[in-house]
């Protein structure tokens, strides 16, 4: 027979297991401190940063993507890269839906104010460019104000501030980093501000140097590099411990001649860098958060540009609209396919690929170059009018049938019929949805900042990214929104009760 187990026996076993989930507890909590880090990236953040490879479309190349593998040796844990545009990349951290960002982000005190920051990992300058054959002479922002000209950068960079607080210089920010070198070639700006590294892989022809970009030749650097700044890793504000392992883990690479390595690989390395080894403290050039009168003037400038495209593109939309649904309606065979094509073609098509083609590839396939606020109102008018046809073909169909018949047996025309009778009475039915597409518009009018188009969406993220102030900058942009839409419910309804009264 088998002996029954001892209470002893028992004792060593119940000691042994919770010794075996101990040591298994702690075997899950080392996983998860040495667990993966999540850094928040810009997959679009352009050449020499992180860009597509040419030879493999999958991979990420450029000098930061080298610099996380060297991070990822250094601290003993995955990275795992996460895209977020480049606006959006300090909000990400902020709400911590990554540990940690980087895209070449400036240590500025407005950037400081939405996040904290490691060490530096590279010195910047900024650098102006102009085409090849440009005639004017200018080397300083100071000639580039006294000329007036225009000038390309990216929204919410430290190049777009040094802009901004210029007095005569026509600023242009772009979401994207080729949308102003395509502008500068085609004319459409006169110079552009980039930080060096941009600068030099841009405008740089050298065939023995890999990656740089030939896309836009004929394009110089002007002046002299000005202005220095430095790029750092941002995490969430309160991550001490995080921020300061990323620190250990840069000073090892910059100390071991890593930095250095991968610098010289992508020939951004400069006798400047050398200030990297004395830990430089980080430091930010001062500012101050922006007063009620001053960004509410930015609001409103913004705002008047949302209600010119907005007014403008529905009239083309509502003149364009009537013919469409005229010809569908009441048009030969080949009109009516050709009008219901049309109407198929720009409801099935996203407005945002059709304001690029209308900016960027006109240009390019026919040599016609339309300036953003052209393009974006033919965008937008072009777009609306096929919603506003199918309203009017809508409307009109309401009618019975016997108001046209009714109409013929006084000797009236069918021209005269629909301007007298049918369209008087549509125009009721078609009220509501064509005052609701209206409003929308106000709205949709913020895509057009792809195409440099400050309105007022626009404006508000310019003015958070730069200075920060979320709550009360965008406060005061709903407020304008609000003013700007809801007047025209009221008037909607008011017309509507109006000649809805007067047809009874």
């Amino acid at each position: 027979m088998r002996k029954p187990l001892t209470i002893r026996t028992i004792q060593a076993l119940i000691r042994f297991a919770l010794l075996v989930l101990i040591l298994l507890i702690q075997q899950v909590i080392l996983a998860q401190d040495k667990g993966a880090l999540k850094c928040g990236t810009d997959f679009e953040g352009g050449i020499p940063y992180i860009f597509g490879d040419k030879d493999d479309p999958r991979s990420l190349v450029g000098f930061e993507v080298d610099l996380l593998a060297a991070l990822e040796q250094e601290l003993g844990r995955p990275i795992d890269r996460k895209h977020a545009a480049f606006d959006s990349l300090l909000p990400t951290v902020r709400r911590g839906d990554v540990d940690f960002v980087m895209n070449g982000i400036e240590i500025t005190v407005e950037n400081r104010k939405q996040a904290d920051f490691t060490r530096p990992y590279y010195l910047y300058q900024l650098q102006l460019i102009a085409r090849g054959n440009e005639t004017r002479k200018f080397t300083t922002l100071e000639d580039c104000e006294k000329l007036k000209l225009r000038v390309g950068t990216l929204n919410g960079s430290a190049a777009f501030r040094v802009l901004d607080a210029t007095d005569d210089i026509v600023t242009k920010g772009y979401d994207d980093q080729e949308g102003p070198f395509k502008d500068l070639v085609a004319g459409k700006l006169d110079a552009l501000l980039f930080d060096v590294p941009i600068a030099l892989y841009y405008v740089i022809q050298d065939n023995k140097i890999e990656h740089r970009k030939k896309d836009f030749p004929g394009l110089k650097l002007v002046g002299r590099p000005f202005a220095e700044g430095q790029y750092g890793i941002a995490v969430k504000p309160g991550s001490d411990a995080l921020r300061a392992e990323l620190d250990a883990a840069l000073g090892r690479v910059i100390q071991s001649g890593e930095m250095k390595r991968i610098l010289t690989k992508w020939h951004l390395w400069s006798l400047d860098q050398y200030q990297l080894y004395d830990e430089p403290a980080v430091v930010a050039s001062e500012s101050s958060g922006l007063a009620f009168g001053q960004y509410f003037v930015l609001l409103l400038k913004g705002a008047w540009v949302t209600i010119q495209i907005t007014i403008v593109s529905m009239a083309l939309a509502v003149a364009l609209g009537l013919p469409l649904a005229m010809m569908r309606l009441y048009g030969p065979l080949p009109l009516r396919w050709l009008a219901t094509g049309y109407i198929e073609f720009f409801r099935g098509i996203p407005v945002l690929l059709l304001l690029f083609f209308l900016y960027f590839g006109l240009s390019e396939l026919i040599g016609v170059n339309l300036d953003a606020m052209t393009a974006a109102i033919l965008g937008f008018g072009l777009n609306y009018a096929a919603y506003e046809a199918e309203i009017y073909r809508g409307g009109i169909q309401s009618i019975p049938l016997g108001q046209w018949e009714a109409s013929a047996s006084l000797g009236m025309s069918s021209g005269l019929t629909f301007r007298r009778i049918i369209l008087p009475q549509s125009i009721r039915v078609i009220l509501p949805p064509m005052t609701n597409d209206f409003i929308a518009l106000f709205k949709d009018t913020s895509v057009v900042s792809i195409i440099s188009v400050i309105e007022l969406s626009k404006q508000y993220q310019i003015l958070t990214k730069t200075y920060g102030q979320f709550l009360e900058i965008g406060l005061t942009t709903a407020a304008l929104y609000l003013i700007m839409s809801v007047p025209l419910g009221y008037l909607s309804r008011y017309l509507e009760e109006r000649w809805g009264g007067k047809a009874m």
